[in-house]
């Protein structure tokens, strides 16, 4: 890859930034100046230095992160905070985006990437892969309510048209608390099918995605790099679903 065109995706500055400090000699590769700024490195293996910092590149990020509520699963918006605005600069630098949303008062599981092929496999409907909140509700719950789930339920999608989920999966903690799992993410999905049942949730937190659980160590707003084990757990269903 260029050298320009690598530090400017990395956004160390545009093209032309770029080039003039190249030029003034702030660009190192592996120890030695340069002010050639359109010659060839290897973003892997070679050493670039910046104005004396190391740069670091990967081609993909993939993160786990807690969301808080208040955050908007977006990469920008007018009014709201984003859950991008969670990240330290280090990751800004990589374009990153939110795999799916979480709505603005729901809490837990969301993974950020750069990696385009990846996100679309975790959301495409076809894969079927689900993703499992805890929630409370203000009303008792009960077998008929599970069987109700498991049987799909009547909603209104984002655009108020009325569809029928895909069976769920309700697992009753207590009268007022339990485990959901959906394999679709339909607007305010979780929400619309506890209404279905005369419930109201009052609060929603997802805490698993595949096989992949929220890492409990992580507070509200925090985050980490995932394992690559963790990664490919994500694209396998949870086969307790399938006994």
């Amino acid at each position: 890859m260029r050298l320009d065109k690598l530090l400017s995706n990395l956004k160390y500055g545009s093209r032309n930034e770029i080039k003039k400090l190249v030029r003034q000699g702030y660009v190192k590769v592996n120890g030695e100046i340069v002010t050639d700024s359109s010659i060839h490195v290897d973003a892997i293996n070679d050493e670039i230095m910046i104005l004396d910092e190391i740069v670091n590149y990967r081609p993909y990020i993939y993160l786990m992160m807690n969301k808080p509520q208040g955050y908007i699963s977006a990469t920008s918006d007018k009014y709201h905070e984003t859950v991008l605005d969670l990240l330290d600069e280090e990751y800004l630098r990589y374009d990153l985006f939110p795999c799916g949303r979480l709505d603005i008062d729901t809490e837990g599981l969301i993974i950020l990437t750069n990696d385009g092929k990846f996100a679309h496999q975790l959301m495409h409907p076809k894969k079927d892969i689900y993703k499992t909140y805890y929630v409370q509700v203000d009303k008792p719950l009960g077998q008929v309510d599970q069987e109700r789930f498991l049987r799909g339920l009547t909603i209104l999608d984002g655009n108020d048209e009325p569809f029928t989920t895909k069976p769920a999966y309700l697992e009753i903690i207590n009268p007022y608390e339990a485990y959901v799992s959906i394999s679709e993410g339909k607007f305010h999905q979780v929400k619309r099918m506890f209404e279905a049942v005369g419930k109201h949730v009052t609060y929603l937190k997802r805490v698993q995605i595949g096989k992949l659980k929220l890492d409990d160590s992580l507070d509200l707003g925090e985050y980490r790099e995932l394992t690559e084990d963790e990664i490919q757990l994500l694209l396998e269903n949870d086969d307790k679903w399938e006994e």
